[in-house]
């Protein structure tokens, strides 16, 4: 989910509630299961067109889940600077 670009990374909720135990691990910011279908809860990277961001993120994970998919905005950040840099890099 990381490759989309805009998505800084998956968010746990504010007492880390969201999240999906697999065997020997836990992924947070994914909810499987129950009446909502999945819920994928994202960090955003400003600016962002968080309809557009959304779908994206939407795309991706609905050919792996059944159900319905939910996107949930968690929080918007700043890049890091390292992230600024790599946008405005020209490719030759």
């Amino acid at each position: 989910m990381l490759s989309i670009s805009g998505i800084a990374g998956l968010h746990g909720g504010e007492f880390g509630e969201i999240a999906t135990y697999l065997p020997g691990r836990r992924v947070a910011g994914i909810r499987l299961g129950g009446p909502a279908g999945c819920e994928i809860h994202v960090i955003a990277l400003y600016p962002a067109d968080l309809p557009a961001l959304g779908e994206a993120v939407r795309r991706y994970v609905e050919p792996i889940v059944d159900g319905p998919v939910r996107v949930v905005f968690q929080d918007i950040r700043q890049p890091l600077a390292d992230q600024v840099s790599a946008e405005k890099q020209v490719p030759s």
